[in-house]
Order: C-alpha cells, then structure tokens, then sequence
C-alpha cells in the first residue's frame, strides 16, 4: 500500500506549520508520530514531505516507542560532538607556549599580551612538531592563554615621529656662500 499523494500533502502542511516552534528533539518526535501513524511506507513519505533523510525518520519513529532519557532542555544525549584539541593532546599547550613565549610582547606585568607570529605560521609550526591544528585552533587556543590577535600598532622601537609642538623645517637645499669666497 502507497500513502497518498493527499496525504503525504496534509502531513508536509503539518510539519511546515509546526517545523519553526519546536526544537530538534520535538521535530523528530513529529516527524516519528506521523511516520507511525501513515504505517507501511509512513517513513520515505514523511522524509520526502519534510526534507530529511529516511534515517532521521527511523531514529524519530524509534525515539516516539522508546523514547530516550534526556535531561533537561537538551535535544540530544551527553558526549556527543568533537573532543577539543587539549583533550586530544594534552602536550599541546606545552608546545604551543614554548613557540609563542620567545616572541610574545606586551608589559610583563599586565594581563594583556601579544605575539608577533601569525596564526597560520605558528599552525604550521605546530603541525610539523606533530601537533596538527588548524590556524582556527591554534587563534582559541591563544585567546584561552590570555593572548591579543591584534598586535599594538607602536611595536617598533625609538621615536618614529617628530615631538608634538616642534614646527616641521624644509631641508635646506643650497647654503648661502661662505663670506669672501666669490
């Protein structure tokens, strides 16, 4: 038995009208709910109504039988997603501060501080040492240590401008001739 293409209709104008006010875990409770509800062929009708994967479907027509134990106002159980990069590597904290240590500038004793190497050079440093980080990584992990991204624009040392207040002379171009000498 095939659902009806009316059917398939009725449950896409339910899951566009209801879609935008639930969180994930309530969007896949609905689309479990009509997925058990149209019975044999119930999952690829309601994948193709609302634009997802069949197995989005499966998982939600599971989730509606043997609904999962989640704390509160979450969507999805604890532990998933990516490890961090410290977590993966522990020593990579280590590595990174000793590239940064010998070019990090700023007072001493303030809390701000900046390094003069790029993101990407120190990256790529960190790779080579067989840490593999990205440039992206490598910007959080310095922001979490306290670090500036942006350099101060007065890095150069000695005075790189005349003192306020000093009129600005022209070169002189030619001397007036020496006295007696014409």
């Amino acid at each position: 038995m095939v659902v009806e293409a009316v059917v398939v209709g009725a449950v896409q104008r339910r899951i566009t009208e209801l879609w935008a006010h639930l969180s994930e875990h309530r969007r896949r409770l609905l689309l479990g709910a009509e997925a058990r509800e149209l019975g044999w062929g119930g999952v690829s009708a309601v994948a193709r109504a609302a634009g997802v994967s069949r197995s989005t479907v499966t998982v939600a027509l599971a989730e509606v039988e043997c609904p999962p134990e989640l704390a509160e106002g979450r969507s999805r159980r604890a532990g998933g997603g990516r490890k961090s990069a410290l977590q993966k590597d522990p020593a990579l904290a280590a590595a990174l501060d000793a590239l940064v240590d010998p070019a990090t500038r700023g007072d001493p004793e303030s809390s701000l501080r900046w390094t003069c190497k790029s993101t990407r050079t120190l990256a790529a440093a960190l790779t080579a040492a067989g840490h593999p980080v990205s440039d992206r990584t490598t910007a959080a992990l310095l922001q979490r240590s306290g670090y500036s991204l942006q350099a101060n624009a007065k890095t150069r040392e000695g005075s790189q401008h005349l003192r306020p207040g000093r009129p600005v002379r022209p070169p002189q171009r030619c001397r007036p001739p020496l006295p007696g000498l014409r």
